[in-house]
């Protein structure tokens, strides 16, 4: 039996000062994310950072501020139009 995915776009990139960059990927809508956390040096030579990734419907959290919600769903659209889904970001 498959896994139902959602198909979600960059929306948030941070860097801290322990050199851990925190991506978050939302649904088109806003609605729901995931968020990943990668070394800076696994972006350097590990897998590329694509513009959306299919993540497990079962593995994404709701956003339940109305602002961050709005946010994600503009930054996914913008994304979206920017990129095609594979294309590094």
């Amino acid at each position: 039996m498959s896994e139902s995915t959602a198909q979600c776009w960059l929306v948030e990139r941070d860097f801290d000062s322990r050199n851990i960059v925190t991506l978050v990927y939302a649904t088109p809508d806003g609605s729901q994310y995931q968020q990943r956390e990668r070394s800076g040096q696994s972006l350097q030579t590990g897998a590329e950072v694509t513009a959306a990734v299919d993540v497990p419907e079962d593995e994404l959290e709701p956003v339940d501020d109305e602002v961050t919600r709005d946010r994600y769903a503009t930054e996914a659209e913008r994304t979206a139009e920017q990129y095609g889904p594979d294309d590094p970001i």
